[in-house]
């Protein structure tokens, strides 16, 4: 069944990598779905301190009822409208699709990337683009974007992870070997 959604229809989700008990991976159909996977570091040490103070006289849960929006779904559309505008060469649309298309000959994966990763790899490169103040992309914001867009998206053969090879490793030797355009 399909429910018509409002847009911008977003989500944000999160996953405790540690404690996996009563949770489920969810089917790689699925997971190609998210634009990004960004995998959190602990806080450090003033980060953490930070938090303690907050609940220094309350064990209790800060109140969220006064938190207000910093953005609203026009800001959100105006934003896409915006990137829209941001050019891509055709030379780094092939770039992107090559990435893609090694992640799914590439020896070590037993799956690699769906087009729908070539898609959000193009887009996340847009809006770093503009976020760094251009208006056309750079080999760079496609390597920067790489390894977000990817690394839920690829599933390593069970040799490589006996290597200890990570989804890290392979996304930066696939980057590594694609020629980059000039």
């Amino acid at each position: 069944t399909t429910y018509p959604m409002e847009f911008p229809f977003l989500v944000v989700a999160t996953q405790n990598p540690v404690e996996q008990e009563g949770t489920y991976r969810l089917p790689e159909a699925q997971l190609d779905r998210f634009l990004f996977k960004v995998n959190l570091e602990y806080p450090t040490l003033e980060e953490e301190n930070r938090i303690l103070d907050r609940y220094r006289n309350s064990l209790s849960a800060p109140d969220i009822s006064s938190i207000k929006p910093i953005i609203s779904a026009d800001d959100i559309k105006s934003i896409l409208r915006l990137l829209e505008q941001i050019r891509i060469e055709d030379q780094l649309l092939k770039y992107i699709a090559e990435i893609t298309l090694e992640t799914r000959t590439h020896g070590k994966l037993y799956l690699g990337a769906s087009p729908r990763a070539s898609l959000s790899m193009m887009k996340a490169s847009k809006a770093l683009a503009a976020m760094r103040g251009r208006d056309f992309v750079i080999p760079d914001d496609v390597q920067y974007v790489a390894f977000h867009v990817l690394n839920h998206r690829i599933i390593l053969t069970a040799e490589a992870e006996m290597e200890g090879m990570t989804a890290q490793n392979i996304i930066q030797e696939i980057v590594q070997k694609i020629e980059v355009p000039r």
